[in-house]
């Protein structure tokens, strides 16, 4: 099996590949994989299926996972749609797919039985979801997206698959004061990583997940002098570490630091991460 095939990004193992790869690896077998869809809030996805195992990811409601195998203790190995990445999810937390119509824009909106914000939740889902709509209604005023399944989400929390903001930062800036959480990728807690990835989307630009891969392939990359004049939007990346510069003398970035996301100043942040966290910058890169 080729060392260059990084595990993260492709459903490759020494006893099972996914069936585009064969003739390119050594595998046990190949598998064609099945498309299924995420139907919690959130899905952790982990490199090995066991429940004490780290977090490498999450899955976002209704995002699309390909199976290619399944325990009988309750795991699923496969892809995630929106990005690529491989590993094992609880396959409790999967159902048949439905064509998303829609993705939540709010930083969090609640899944309602029924079109009335007085009912109790069923679930509270995150910016990025995808959900189908089929149909609205309105009550006492405030209009709602009838979805797929069953359960309605208030209209104006949602916003066509094909919407792009025109300031994908301005969306960044939304989560200031949310809690870090490593491997995190929802409103309630996220890593550096995610928020540049969850942001830019909303901005038309499809991020890979990890920091190491937006900064092996995302936009241009700068070069030396880039931070001496940068540009809002401009991703400054270290090893391990990502943030998005807001205005020449900030950075906005979720980080074990304060265990938020949060804005610091550049200069002050170039110094103390150099000193105490991941060395000196890697890179700068600019989205199109």
């Amino acid at each position: 099996m080729s060392a260059s095939f990084d595990r993260r990004l492709h459903p490759v193992r020494p006893d099972l590949a996914a069936r585009a790869y064969e003739g390119r690896v050594e595998a046990g077998r190949f598998a064609e994989g099945g498309e299924r869809q995420v139907v919690r809030d959130c899905l952790d996805l982990r490199r090995d299926p066991r429940p004490d195992c780290g977090v490498d990811t999450q899955a976002l409601f209704g995002e699309t996972f390909t199976v290619f195998e399944e325990t009988p203790e309750g795991w699923a190995w496969g892809q995630l749609g929106s990005d690529g990445y491989v590993g094992w999810v609880a396959s409790d937390g999967l159902g048949d797919p439905v064509t998303p119509t829609h993705r939540v824009r709010a930083l969090r909106s609640f899944r309602y039985p029924g079109a009335d914000l007085r009912l109790p939740p069923v679930s509270l889902v995150s910016m990025g979801s995808e959900v189908s709509v089929v149909g609205q209604a309105t009550t006492r005023g405030l209009d709602y997206a009838l979805l797929a399944d069953g359960t309605a989400m208030v209209a104006k929390h949602l916003v066509p698959l094909d919407h792009v903001e025109p300031d994908w930062v301005a969306v960044a800036e939304e989560f200031v004061g949310t809690p870090y959480l490593w491997a995190g990728r929802t409103s309630l807690g996220l890593d550096c990583s995610a928020l540049i990835q969850v942001a830019a989307r909303t901005g038309g630009h499809r991020l890979l997940r990890d920091s190491d891969m937006q900064e092996a392939g995302s936009g241009t990359l700068l070069g030396a002098g880039a931070l001496e004049t940068p540009r809002r939007g401009d991703l400054v990346f270290w090893k391990g570490h990502v943030a998005v510069i807001t205005d020449p003398e900030t950075i906005l970035h979720a980080n074990g630091y304060t265990m938020t996301v949060a804005y610091e100043g550049l200069k002050a942040a170039l110094a103390r991460i150099g000193a105490n966290e991941f060395g000196e910058v890697t890179a700068v890169r600019r989205l199109p």
